[in-house]
């Protein structure tokens, strides 16, 4: 999940890249929101990556005091 949201950020960055490169018209059509589709994707998948990290240590704690008693 979080490499789905990371990697369509990414490719929504090239989308607009190659888009303003070819001197597509970014603002109507699809273009809007694939501009708008990293500032909301990025942040989201780094907020997943930090859950992803807690969730992570969480457990790995919980493994190591159980097998310690």
């Amino acid at each position: 999940m979080i490499a789905t949201v990371g990697g369509l950020s990414v490719i929504a960055i090239v989308g607009v890249f190659l888009g303003r490169s070819a001197g597509a018209d970014l603002s109507s059509g699809v273009w809007p929101a694939v501009a708008l589709l990293p500032s909301i994707g990025l942040p989201i998948a780094f907020l997943l990556i930090v859950a992803f990290l807690i969730a992570s240590v969480v457990r790995r704690r919980r493994l190591a005091q159980d097998g310690a008693e």
